[in-house]
């Protein structure tokens, strides 16, 4: 018996990349759903020129956008998506094989990141195994903010797809160190209201190790002068984050 798709994809101005994400899916989508936050730009009449239902939804954090998503999902089945990421063409036929043959549980898929251009395939970014595609029923977005996570009820155990979640992240590097800014001051606030703390041994050892874990351990060497940055800005990421839970426990006092 066949089943049927849900794609969801939360969005704020994403105009560069909504049509990309909508295009890759279209083969195997039976709605396409997308929640968006107050977009100023085309994002919203882009997705309604691809056929995708937008809703409407200030924006209530990561975790709680895509939960928030998973309710208007019509379909038992959903695949979720950021708009800066498209399904490449093995993944997409191997879902259309699954949905044509009926759906069970959950599964995972690796998401290989392109970065400036280079797709980046070692390191701490791949694979970066995501649970994406789900029975709606048996799952929910977790996490501290901004890294939210699909749990599964029951502890069950997601099947494994071949393919790869294509992420189009950073188009160059002033753009990360600026996401690496923003996102450890979501990361800090968020472990900080869940009551978690840090030190000065973290402060300095956790960096450090970030570094050595994506570069050497991980194999990020391999990519090359790009592997490089993006071991560097990981290190960058985790001292911001640190510093920053750090200095509002300080403040708390």
């Amino acid at each position: 018996m066949a089943s049927f798709i849900s794609v969801v994809i939360i969005t704020y101005n994403e105009e560069k990349n909504i049509g990309r994400c909508i295009d890759s899916i279209q083969s195997i989508a039976d709605e396409i759903i997308v929640l968006d936050s107050g977009s100023t730009d085309q994002t919203i009449s882009m997705a309604k020129e691809k056929g995708a239902i937008v809703h409407h939804q200030p924006f209530l954090g990561y975790v709680e956008q895509k939960n928030k998503a998973l309710t208007l999902a019509n379909h038992e089945f959903v695949l979720s998506l950021d708009a800066d990421e498209a399904i490449d063409e093995k993944l997409a036929h191997t879902i259309l094989h699954l949905k044509n043959n009926q759906l069970q549980g959950a599964y995972s898929m690796n998401r290989c990141t392109s970065y400036c251009g280079k797709f980046i395939r070692h390191g701490l970014w791949y694979p970066d195994k995501k649970i994406r595609l789900f029975n709606k029923n048996i799952a929910i977005w977790q996490g501290d903010n901004p890294h939210d996570k699909i749990m599964l009820a029951n502890n069950k155990k997601p099947q494994h797809l071949p393919g790869d979640i294509l992420h189009f992240s950073y188009n160059n590097m002033e753009e990360h160190i600026t996401q690496n800014n923003r996102f450890s001051s979501i990361a800090a606030t968020a472990l900080f209201q869940k009551g978690k703390r840090t030190n000065i041994i973290k402060l300095l050892f956790n960096p450090f190790w970030a570094f050595i874990n994506g570069y050497f351990f991980r194999l990020g060497f391999l990519d090359g002068f790009y592997g490089w940055v993006i071991a560097i800005n990981t290190s960058q990421y985790t001292f911001l984050k640190h510093s920053k839970l750090y200095q509002l426990q300080k403040n708390s006092k």
